[in-house]
């Protein structure tokens, strides 16, 4: 039996936690290029899932006026019997303002090469702690309001280093990140003991480079929909994350099946001239 799970939640699990907002201090910025394997981490009997892979790239980009994200997904998802392979593609990209006030989004996803969705526009909030507007031109033009406290992915992101930095292990917020044209999810996050950047580089990845030897925490996150009925998370997500808002390897847990996504290579991007 084939799981109802939409995969473009990959996004929304990964999109604004590859890098922290300058409100986390310019000197741990980490403009970047990462490449992770995508693959099956584990699969409930009744899933239907046997294997899973493909790859993820996300790349990180440091702007004058904020910063921009570009991730491309492509992976195949292989059932048991004799249901065929699903092939499924996605690229988003976005930009959001350094005070995180302003977001502009566009996401394009693809099953077995035919156009499944489609979701784009702007947002922007009031102030810091306020509520905003979203005014979307794809899948339809509309408009929703966000609510107070709203954050927009890299603001997020800052947040949680902020609040693992202060010693904090639990973290709730509502994030809008663009990958649907729902209003902004509810996200909870239980951030574990801190690593040094020893320990950190051991643990993320065998790829040697600075980038990866930083303070780090475990930190997991679950994805409640903007529907307040709803008690049950869409997807839960684990990861290690460092203190320049690199994310290592990291697992997306559906319920009945779970995806992993191995940091194979990642680069240093250059800072812009302004």
């Amino acid at each position: 039996m084939r799981s109802s799970v939409h995969f473009g939640s990959l996004c929304a699990g990964i999109i604004g936690l590859a890098l922290v907002a300058s409100s986390a201090g310019a000197a741990d910025l980490a403009a970047n290029r990462a490449r992770y394997a995508v693959s099956l981490n584990s699969a409930k009997p009744d899933s239907g899932v046997v294997a899973v892979e493909g790859n993820m790239t996300v790349e990180t980009a440091e702007a004058c006026d904020g910063w921009t994200t570009e991730q491309r997904n492509k992976f195949t998802v292989h059932y048991a019997e004799d249901n065929p392979d699903l092939v499924l593609s996605a690229t988003f990209v976005s930009w959001e303002s350094r005070d995180g006030l302003r977001f502009r989004f566009s996401q394009r996803e693809q099953k077995n090469g035919e156009l499944d969705k489609e979701v784009s526009g702007e947002a922007q909030l009031s102030g810091k702690g306020k509520g905003g507007t979203v005014t979307f031109t794809k899948p339809n033009a509309s408009t929703l309001d966000l609510p107070a406290g709203a954050l927009f992915p890299t603001a997020h992101t800052a947040l949680l280093i902020d609040r693992a930095s202060a010693g904090e292990g639990f973290v709730a917020a509502k994030v809008f990140d663009g990958t649907n044209d729902d209003n902004a999810n509810d996200v909870t996050a239980v951030i574990g003991a801190p690593q040094d950047a020893n320990a950190t580089a051991a643990a993320t990845s065998s790829i040697k480079t600075p980038l990866l030897k930083r303070p780090s925490w475990r930190v997991h996150l679950a994805f409640f929909p903007a529907d307040i009925t709803v008690d049950k998370p869409d997807f839960e997500l684990t990861m290690r994350l460092l203190d320049n808002g690199i994310s290592g390897d990291t697992v997306l847990d559906y319920g009945d099946f779970a995806i992993k996504a191995k940091l194979d290579e990642i680069e240093a991007l250059p800072k812009p001239t302004c």
